[in-house]
């Protein structure tokens, strides 16, 4: 079992920035595809980005974000953080920390945290 528990939300103005951390407890996450999604109202939740295990980690984004988020881990502390630049409204959801140990040791979903983007 893994439990995850984001943190970081918040309110930001356009052009702002926030960073998320994940924090994750019951094992390791270094074997994990870690990965950030959000879900705005009334809509289906989207991939936002994801980073393969090991200490290095190969990252991809959504189209919507590259190049103003950035995923991260931290294996020693158990850890995976999204920094969020240059925010927009659009980016305004519950964004969702998720643990993929592609069947095997099994998918883990965090609580979520919500971000609104507002002037």
């Amino acid at each position: 079992q893994v439990q995850l528990v984001e943190s970081g939300g918040g309110v930001a103005h356009p052009g702002g920035s926030l960073r998320l951390s994940c924090a994750a407890s019951g094992r390791i996450i270094s074997i994990y595809t870690m990965g950030w999604y959000r879900q705005a109202p009334g809509k289906q939740r989207e991939l936002v980005a994801r980073i393969t295990p090991g200490s290095g980690g190969k990252t991809n984004y959504a189209d919507s974000v590259k190049g103003r988020f950035t995923i991260s881990r931290d294996n020693a502390k158990n850890t995976v953080y999204l920094q969020m630049n240059v925010l927009k409204p659009e980016d305004t959801a519950v964004y969702f920390c998720n643990a993929d140990g592609a069947g095997l040791l099994g998918e883990y979903w965090g609580k979520g945290t919500l971000v609104t983007v507002s002037s």
